[in-house]
């Protein structure tokens, strides 16, 4: 086991884990920031998609040991008030069903946004294509990031 500095969410956090540990249960299990999913393990599915930087990854697959010091932001820490434009337009196209996948939905549309910010209808499907939704709400998560374009 090793000790890690992480800065997730723009606080510092001392870890002890093994260097193979998944990121996802360093922010679950050591940190306690439930809102990053467990899906597939295999980042295939995107529940468990954060931002290391600005990327979206999956963090299912990315082992702590390959963080070093590039911040991390969480569903959690994507606004202090759930009130990021996505969130609003989550909220206002009743986006969730079972709400599993949500937040990887949108940390993924978050990361794609601040890259493209004016995507058209064809981008924005590509972009959020990996993340999959049990519920198959996709045509209002494309909706909801539409909406998200026009009020930010």
């Amino acid at each position: 086991m090793a000790i890690y500095q992480l800065n997730v969410n723009g606080k510092e956090h001392q870890v002890e884990a093994d260097a193979d540990t998944p990121i996802l249960w360093v922010l679950r299990d050591h940190i306690g920031l439930l809102g990053t999913k467990y899906g597939c393990g295999i980042a295939q599915c995107g529940a468990c998609t954060i931002h290391l930087e600005d990327s979206a990854v999956r963090s299912c697959s990315l082992p702590i040991s390959s963080v070093g010091d590039k911040p991390i932001t969480t569903i959690e820490g994507l606004s202090e008030k759930a009130s990021h434009p996505l969130q609003n337009a989550w909220r206002e196209y009743d986006v969730p069903q079972c709400g599993y996948c949500q937040a990887g939905q949108i940390m993924n549309a978050a990361a794609f946004l601040k890259n493209n910010p004016n995507p058209s209808n064809g981008e924005i499907e590509s972009a959020m294509n990996g993340n999959l939704c049990r519920c198959g709400t996709y045509n209002r998560i494309k909706a909801a990031i539409q909406a998200a374009v026009k009020n930010s």
